[in-house]
């Protein structure tokens, strides 16, 4: 016969050989990968009634990740941005989102409309740091307004596209070193766009897609008289590789809810989820006899930041996974997410941008060793493929990613993008875990996980000096964490023990704070930097959840580190204690609502106090002379879900001694918070 049967399904071996199809094409696309259950050829695809060639007719959304490349003019000095494994170039890698409209004619031509933003990468310092010049020049992002016409052979179709297009530079004009800001300038630009592509239909509603775009946009002058610096036309020319998902809605009722969740197709072999976050917080004048420019202004602020991430998942093979995660990121903590040890918005990069910049915030490879006996169920979910494993199994991790994806849980306070936003509440903050200046690295990760324990294990790069952004293998960073599950009156809870030892390049405070008393025409912070070598730093952290009834839990962390090197990666605090309460609506008729309300103390080495007392800088903090009393922070929260896939949240954060001094504050802070996902 030439039918096989799959599960329910009859599929004819033509169909049967679009699966492999399907499978190729977005393994192109960087997506997915060797499925290997064969549940992706049970999903129906979006088809014409009576008739077997896949219909691109409807509405679509999507994103999109690759890399390119941008030339200004002769003279313009283009900022490298990072490509990661790729060389750098004026965009680095590029990525951003899509929306459009198709119309299939009967003669499988389809013309369809489409409207994108693309984003850069993030500098390459290393490089920046190599070629220093008076100024330099970039682009901030490209948007472009395109007509498409296509042939559809099926589920495949080339496709031609062009149209209007616009965009965003500015100049970056360096001080005397040639690579510290002094002033940015920026202007709009228009032109055109033309390009080509295949687009796929992978699953369900889901196509894949490759494309490349070339974008011309007018010439725009700087003035850079007031520099001293002559004029210098800037006249963009942008070269665009893109590998993208769209989801076509089609036949499929606009975000119809199954489950209460979004319908998607279903597959064992890969899965797609997305986040977005907007974060604004604020706060009025506060007491400040002095500052720095590491210290929370005197007269109040108000920032906001907002992420967009998506969650890319694919099964190898039985056990393998991979694992994607770009992100786009823009805005500021405030201050520049400065002046507080615990600081206030868990979402504020220390690489904020005015513009959004696109990261591979993670890309990792998971292999899991099941060792016989009791299963269990594992849900859809981002970063998580649905199916059974092994309870009693062996897991190995490798690549890119947050070491908080492993280590210190919390069921309570753990995510800044759904419960408590500050640093000293989601982390034990005293554990300066290893990461750039987002929050990620690079290493591995081993866990032994049984019924009623787990331990596990992580080696890590670290920055190669404070605050950095560039991670080494010449040092690194270690933890391991002995986590115990157990009942209280029948009540669930957890308690994680862990100890961690970093290396990396830091200063010693004592021997600064000696020689800089014994050289006081000297800068502290030029001593600082000349003090750096090899050093280590270790401690510990203790990490309590519990629940005391149906939808009431309490969390309670305590952290410690030596304090006698400089922090490399997280923040100013070498012991925090910080606990609360987490409580689900359902007491009030909202079982879908939050209520959370917490403390922290966080606390300094004596040697790290006469640091910032002589007039160090930290990582966050720095107020030029320091009146030490701990930084003592309260936060409380109400999530309120608005729909099965949005949550806003009202925040208020009370801090007094912002940056342990009793001269600052206290400071009231207030937040919001709209969350989506799928």
């Amino acid at each position: 016969m030439d039918d096989i049967r799959v599960g329910a399904c009859v599929l004819t071996l033509r169909d049967h050989r679009y699966r492999y199809l399907r499978t190729a094409a977005a393994i192109a696309s960087g997506v997915l990968a060797f499925p290997v259950t064969g549940h992706a050829a049970d999903l129906p695809l979006k088809a014409r009634a009576a008739k077997t060639l896949y219909d691109w007719t409807g509405f679509y959304v999507g994103g999109h990740f690759g890399y390119g490349d941008a030339s200004f003019g002769p003279g313009t000095n283009p900022l490298p941005l990072q490509g990661v494994a790729l060389p750098h170039t004026a965009t680095g890698l590029t990525g951003g989102y899509q929306l459009g409209y198709n119309r299939q004619l009967a003669n499988r031509v389809v013309l369809g409309i489409e409207a994108d933003s693309t984003f850069p990468g993030p500098l390459d310092v290393p490089a920046h740091q190599r070629a220093p010049a008076p100024f330099n020049t970039t682009i901030d992002y490209v948007g472009t307004v395109r007509g498409r016409i296509g042939y559809a052979f099926d589920r495949f179709m080339p496709f031609v596209t062009g149209g209007f297009a616009w965009g965003h530079t500015h100049i970056n004009v360096n001080d005397a070193d040639g690579v510290t800001e002094l002033f940015p300038v920026g202007k709009y630009h228009t032109g055109w766009t033309a390009g080509l592509g295949l687009e796929f239909a992978v699953s369900g509603n889901w196509t894949a897609k490759a494309e490349y775009d070339y974008v011309a946009l007018s010439r725009r002058t700087y003035d850079l008289g007031e520099f001293g610096l002559a004029n210098v036309n800037v006249e963009p020319r942008v070269h665009l590789f893109k590998l993208g998902l769209n989801y076509h809605f089609g036949d499929t009722p606009w975000m119809a809810p199954v489950n209460g969740r979004t319908k998607l197709p279903e597959s064992g072999d890969w899965n797609v989820h997305a986040q977005t976050t907007v974060l604004p917080q604020g706060y009025g004048p506060i007491h400040s006899p002095y500052a720095s420019p590491q210290s929370l202004p005197g007269g109040g602020q108000f920032q906001a930041t907002w992420t967009t991430t998506a969650f890319l998942g694919a099964r190898l093979w039985d056990g393998g996974e991979f694992y994607f995660n770009p992100e786009l990121a823009q805005g500021f903590g405030i201050n520049g997410t400065l002046g507080l040890a615990g600081f206030s918005n868990g979402e504020a990069q220390k690489a904020g941008a005015p513009f959004p910049r696109i990261r591979a915030q993670r890309y990792y490879f998971r292999q899991t060793f099941g060792l016989g006996g009791e299963q269990e169920e594992v849900p859809d979910a981002p970063n998580q493929l649905a199916g059974k494993r092994d309870i009693d199994r062996v897991t190995l991790i490798v690549g890119r990613f947050a070491v908080g994806d492993f280590f210190d849980g919390n069921s309570y306070a753990k995510d800044p993008r759904a419960d408590f936003m500050n640093w000293a509440m989601w982390s034990s903050a005293a554990y300066d875990f290893p990461a750039d200046l987002p929050g990620y690295t690079r290493g591995a990760v081993v866990e032994l996980n049984r019924k009623d324990w787990a331990v596990r294990a992580g080696l890590f790069q670290v920055p190669d000096a404070p605050n950095s952004d560039v991670l080494v293998f010449k040092t690194g960073g270690a933890v391991v964490e002995f986590e115990e599950r157990h009942s209280i009156f029948d009540q669930p809870g957890k308690l994680r023990l862990g100890t961690f030892y970093n290396s990396g390049n830091t200063a010693n405070y004592r021997e600064v704070v000696a020689i800089a008393a014994a050289n006081p025409a000297l800068d502290i912070n030029d001593i600082t930097i000349a003090n750096q070598r090899d050093r280590s730093k270790y401690g510990f952290y203790v990490n309590l959840e519990q629940q005391i009834v149906k939808d009431v839990g309490l969390f309670a962390r305590a952290s410690w580190n030596d304090g006698q090197n400089q922090i490399l990666s997280f923040t100013d605090i070498d012991r925090s204690v910080s606990g609360g309460l987490s409580i689900k609506g359902s007491h009030w008729g909202r079982p879908d609502d939050t209520i959370g309300i917490g403390g922290a103390v966080n606390g300094l080495s004596d040697a790290h106090r006469d640091f910032l007392a002589a007039g160090g800088t930290g990582l966050l903090i720095g107020d030029g002379r320091l009146n030490y009393s701990p930084e003592r922070i309260l936060e409380a929260y109400y999530a309120w879900k608005l729909n099965s896939w949005t949550t806003m949240t009202f925040d208020y954060q009370f801090i007094t001694n912002p940056a342990y001094n009793a001269d600052r504050g206290p400071v009231s802070i207030f937040s919001g918070r709209l969350h989506a996902e799928f």
